[in-house]
């Protein structure tokens, strides 16, 4: 179950690309929790990918608050975000974005040349992941001999090697076959449950939405559903039980 404290809160948060007067995200206030698992669903263009660059600290807001942690990101100079993503926020893609002439275990070890204070314990870390994603026997090949299922596994393991609070995850199974596709969503749900891995995920599926706890949906923009707020609206109108005797 998730922790009951917010690890990431944002408050009237937009975000306009002017160049090409795109309001991608637009006025949009969310609370997500430790812990926590929230799928992110909507068309093509709906801004998903914007917010998600706005959690993950890659992009800064227009306007609104984004607090991540305690620490309000978009008052932080680059060089403190650049520390807040190498220690807090890990990272997965549809495309799996691996360094071709780095065996998998350099690849999983990447992010640690971010953040010093883990590095003597990195390569030890590396092999407990390979063996949790079940690519022990993989540590010393290459991405080109490896498929996409075993790409993306090697993808989460980079993500959390530096033991982040919250994982943001853009189409992870975008390029994978569904059954593929199943086994990292599976793979993404254990590390939540184990680990009490707050995790943000953008996705067109709706099979691979249902693997969260809540449900964010997007359009042009602006957030349009959030099952979070149906459920405490529910519990609202509920009707107490009666202790009268029948």
């Amino acid at each position: 179950m998730p922790e009951s404290k917010i690890l990431i809160s944002l408050d009237k948060v937009s975000k306009c690309y002017r160049a090409h007067n795109i309001d991608a995200v637009k006025n949009v206030s969310i609370d997500i929790q430790a812990g926590e698992f929230v799928a992110i669903m909507g068309p093509s263009g709906c801004g998903k990918s914007t917010l998600l660059n706005l959690i993950g600290a890659i992009d800064r807001p227009d306007s609104g608050s984004i607090v991540l942690d305690g620490q309000v990101l978009n008052q932080l100079e680059d060089e403190a975000l650049t520390r807040v993503r190498g220690e807090k926020i890990g990272f997965v893609f549809q495309a799996f974005n691996l360094l071709p002439t780095f065996s998998v275990l350099e690849n999983i070890m990447v992010p640690i040349e971010l953040n010093k204070n883990k590095a003597p314990s990195a390569e030890k870390r590396a092999k407990e992941l390979l063996q949790r994603v079940g690519l022990e026997n993989r540590a010393h090949f290459f991405p080109a001999q490896l498929s996409g299922g075993e790409m993306q596994r090697v993808a989460i393991a980079r993500a959390l090697i530096h033991e982040p609070r919250l994982l943001v995850a853009d189409e992870p199974t975008g390029n994978l076959d569904t059954h593929n596709g199943e086994n990292i969503l599976q793979l993404i749900k254990e590390f939540n449950r184990d680990f009490k891995l707050a995790i943000i995920m953008a996705t067109h599926s709706k099979e691979a939405s249902q693997t969260a706890d809540r449900l964010l949906q997007m359009r042009d923009g602006t957030l349009v559903l959030d099952t979070a707020e149906n459920t405490r609206n529910s519990a609202l109108q509920t009707p107490a039980p009666s202790n009268k005797s029948i």
